[in-house]
């Protein structure tokens, strides 16, 4: 089987289009997907609902193993050092593949060259929330109050990082505002204590947002994201007032280690496509805020993922951060 795979990257390596003779009744085991966070957080809940539809589709099982730990670089690396076979793959974010290696000084993988891109499944806007003791009701009203009120403002985030805290940044660096960070461990921590106002801005997906905005407990002031969120459509964005070309998601793509065939990853991205275009998915990734990305070929999550390596690299260059 070693030599097999062997030969499968060298004719990988070779532009060879003729699938190996190990592959060539891909799948024809259980394929194990990768999620590096804990079980429970979103982006484990939507792996668990992608593995359990996609077994019709393929044939096959797939299992989620959670690999938690060091800002998701510990199951990013345990994929990027797995066998380019197909049978290990990881569901990751914005952190490990874009973000993280410009906020680590000593990361054990290349997010842009470790992994084949498979295809992105969406991405999750951050919204901006204040407490309701916050006089503004929308984003300039906040821009202001806070020029008026310096030192006052304080923003939580689930972590030094995290897209919660660089959204923040990016947000101070493009209003000319001085809100200070507070980072906590988590976002249950984080929005914690937004609700009892030790702190009075937050930017946190959509999904966290949910519930405590259809209670009345926090307000919204804006979606962070190019459009506008279809779970928080009267909700306008940043762009909408006055924050021209702000952008800030959280995106989900499954990816295999490098070196995988192109057969194999055509199949698994026509696969996780013919599931992600399953009228029942679609109504449960929108229900959650989940937004479905212009295109879903492996090269459309692999510009993106540039793309957002770039724009994150700068913010935190500007911004000092680190997260060794």
């Amino acid at each position: 089987m070693a030599f097999s795979r062997r030969k499968a990257m060298l004719a990988c390596a070779l532009g060879l289009t003729t699938l190996p003779v190990w592959a060539q009744d891909y799948p024809n085991r259980t394929i194990t997907m990768v999620i590096p966070y804990s079980a429970g957080g979103p982006t484990d809940a939507m792996a668990r609902m992608l593995a359990t539809a996609i077994r019709p589709v393929l044939g096959q099982t797939m299992i989620v193993e959670n690999k938690a730990g060091g800002g998701s670089n510990i199951g990013a690396e345990y994929v990027a050092r797995a066998q380019p076979d197909g049978y290990t793959l990881m569901l990751g974010t914005s952190a490990p593949l874009a973000i993280n290696q410009s906020l680590y000084a000593n990361l054990k993988y290349d997010p842009l060259k470790s992994f084949a891109p498979v295809i992105q499944v969406g991405y999750l806007p951050n919204v901006l929330l204040v407490n309701p003791s916050v006089p503004a009701k929308n984003a300039r009203e906040l821009i202001a109050y806070t020029k008026a009120n310096p030192g006052k403002v304080s923003f939580a985030s689930s972590g030094s990082g995290a897209s919660s805290h660089l959204a923040g940044v990016m947000f101070n660096m493009q209003t000319g505002t001085d809100i200070l960070h507070v980072p906590y461990k988590g976002t249950g921590p984080a929005l914690n204590d937004l609700l009892g106002g030790q702190v009075q801005v937050a930017f946190t997906d959509v999904l966290s947002a949910l519930p405590f905005l259809e209670a009345g407990k926090l307000r919204a002031l804006a979606v962070t994201s190019a459009k506008r969120s279809r779970a928080l459509p009267d909700v306008p964005t940043l762009d909408e007032q006055g924050v021209k070309g702000f952008d800030a998601s959280v995106f989900f793509g499954v990816v295999a280690p490098a070196g995988t065939p192109k057969p194999v990853i055509a199949k698994l991205n026509a696969a996780f496509l013919k599931v992600l275009e399953d009228p029942e998915i679609k109504a449960r990734l929108q229900k959650q805020g989940l937004e479905a990305p212009a295109q879903h070929t492996p090269e459309a999550l692999a510009a993106y993922a540039q793309a957002e390596a770039n724009k994150w690299r700068a913010v935190i260059k500007a911004s000092g951060a680190k997260a060794d």
